[in-house]
């Protein structure tokens, strides 16, 4: 799909990029959802290169989104609900500084929001503790390689696919059940 003119950008990291792209795919109002990294301090980082942990760099999705369809805040909540915001460097098996929760805001605008949604998610119980999600400014945003976009939608059965993202897309499927993409979009 083409961005339209009103179209927004947002680029977060919850764990594995692979689980999140599954997920901001299938939601109503995304526009387009990207692998990448971000956040780190090395130029154009190869997949190699951020898994050695010396990058500085986390697996992000960049998504392009229509802001009229799904407002940035609900993207976020939608963000907090399906990943653990409370974990440092981890989530569940995948262990790292590439795995950390973060939230690159693109403007001023977006890191207020980004503050308040997690200061709600932090009041809400949702996890039993408080986020500990990195908010940054603007950084630079570099593609994955392509074998790792659409990665699930690709690659449905491959172990990592069934044992953690299949579930992952499932509960977000059942607990967002209103914020699906519509068959005919």
């Amino acid at each position: 799909m083409t961005p339209t003119p009103a179209a927004e950008t947002a680029i977060l990291g919850g764990g594995c990029f692979w689980c999140l792209d599954a997920v901001f795919r299938e939601l109503d109002g995304v526009i387009e959802s990207e692998c990448g990294y971000a956040g780190g301090h090395l130029p154009n980082p190869t997949y190699e290169q951020v898994c050695s942990k010396t990058t500085g760099h986390a697996e992000v999705v960049r998504v392009t989104f229509d802001p009229a369809i799904l407002p940035y805040a609900d993207l976020l909540r939608v963000f907090f609900a399906i990943h653990d915001p409370t974990t440092k460097d981890r989530q569940g098996a995948d262990v790292g500084p590439q795995y950390r929760s973060i939230i690159i805001a693109l403007d001023p605008r977006q890191e207020e929001t980004a503050r308040a949604v997690m200061q709600e998610v932090a009041t809400s119980g949702l996890w039993g503790a408080p986020p500990v999600t990195e908010i940054l400014g603007p950084v630079p945003f570099y593609p994955a390689e392509a074998y790792h976009q659409d990665y699930f939608a690709r690659n449905p059965w491959q172990p990592y696919c069934r044992v953690v993202i299949a579930p992952k897309v499932a509960k977000f499927r059942k607990a967002f059940a209103h914020r699906l993409r519509r068959a005919s979009a």
